[in-house]
């Protein structure tokens, strides 16, 4: 491996460094109680050197949002493999939506709660990854509508109820672990279920 390559290697690293100190003090102290100082100690580096990477803290929590969401477009786009039943790939996306919040909540609340209360927005941008995620459902939606599965030829109003049904869900059993769910498996594909067979033709 040659110098620059190493230089390269060492930077992505150091640039990996940083939002992984960011996102656990995000997520432990609060994104308005945590500073460049903050994570510049924890990773013990001098703030200086984390405004090489980063523009500022707000440009640190979109790049910890953008990382989750292609961790989320990423597992999405597997089921798209085979797509031989639109609305059976429609279920098991909203299926793999809701585990993925599931599993690493933390990450999912930062970029669906935390960022749009400091940023105002969803990070659905042109060309951004969130637009991508919501591209994947619109996919998903519209060709359900082209094979006359599903009833509403609104794609946008579709493919937002599929989303507010999964969204809703998957926060809900993050933030409210110890209400008496009924058994969460069944829970969550009841709920895509339901929201889906009232969608159909």
């Amino acid at each position: 491996m040659g110098i620059i390559e190493r230089r390269a290697r060492e930077k992505e690293q150091l640039r990996q460094q940083i939002l992984v100190a960011a996102r656990e003090l995000f997520v432990n102290e609060g994104y308005e109680n945590v500073s460049m100082r903050k994570i510049a100690n924890k990773i013990e580096y001098s703030p200086t050197t984390i405004y090489l990477y980063f523009k500022d803290k707000a440009d640190l929590l979109d790049s910890v949002c953008k990382e989750t969401l292609l961790n989320l477009l990423n597992t999405l786009e597997q089921l798209k493999k085979d797509n031989s039943d639109p609305v059976e790939t429609l279920r098991k996306s909203g299926r793999a939506y809701v585990e993925f919040g599931l599993k690493y909540p933390q990450d999912y609340k930062l970029t669906f709660v935390t960022r749009p209360q400091f940023q105002k927005g969803l990070g659905l941008d042109e060309g951004s990854v969130g637009e991508k995620v919501f591209d994947y459902l619109r996919a998903m939606v519209s060709e359900c509508i082209q094979q006359k599965k599903l009833r509403l030829a609104d794609v946008e109003t579709t493919g937002q109820v599929m989303w507010s049904a999964v969204h809703g869900i998957t926060l809900l059993l993050i933030d409210f672990p110890d209400f008496p769910w009924t058994e969460k498996d069944k829970l969550i594909d009841t709920v895509i279920h339901t929201t889906i067979k009232g969608l159909k033709a």
